[in-house]
């Protein structure tokens, strides 16, 4: 005679859902905190040119971006144009940009923002430096220019 007796099936305990909830909230915060949405669209052509010295840079935060290209949309012709933003804009209304995206930042971070300019590899020298005298005019003086790596020829 056995002291334990086995009496057929036995029933399954069930599962605690109590720490779901936490589970779930915990995943959307971190989805939410590591997902960068983009803002711009970009309404110009840019092919970035090749440059074997390059680095990236950590504080994205700070750099606001000037497009300079030929318009996706042939209505606005072949010319290289200026995007600011979500829109075309000239070379007289830079300075304005740059005051404006100034006020975006901290006042602690307003010094320290920086310009990157994203170049179509066939724009022609003159309208970068026209782009280049109203920014220094803007006293924006800490220029970046976008490029794909390349491997340093000697």
């Amino acid at each position: 005679m056995s002291k334990f007796k086995k009496s057929g099936k036995r029933d399954m305990g069930s599962i605690s859902t109590a720490s779901l909830p936490d589970i779930v909230f915990m995943l959307l915060f971190f989805f939410m905190v590591a997902t960068v949405l983009r803002t711009e669209e970009e309404m110009v052509r840019v092919i970035r040119p090749e440059a074997s010295e390059i680095y990236k840079i950590e504080k994205k935060h700070l750099i606001r971006y000037i497009n300079i290209g030929p318009p996706q949309d042939k209505r606005y012709g072949t010319e290289p144009v200026i995007q600011l933003n979500d829109q075309f804009a000239d070379v007289a209304q830079i300075r304005d940009w740059v005051e404006n995206e100034r006020l975006t930042l901290a006042e602690a971070e307003q010094t320290k923002m920086w310009v990157s300019m994203k170049v179509d590899q066939d724009t022609k020298m003159g309208v970068v430096t026209d782009v280049k005298q109203e920014l220094r005019k803007a006293s924006a003086l800490k220029v970046l220019y976008s490029a794909n790596s390349r491997e340093r020829t000697n």
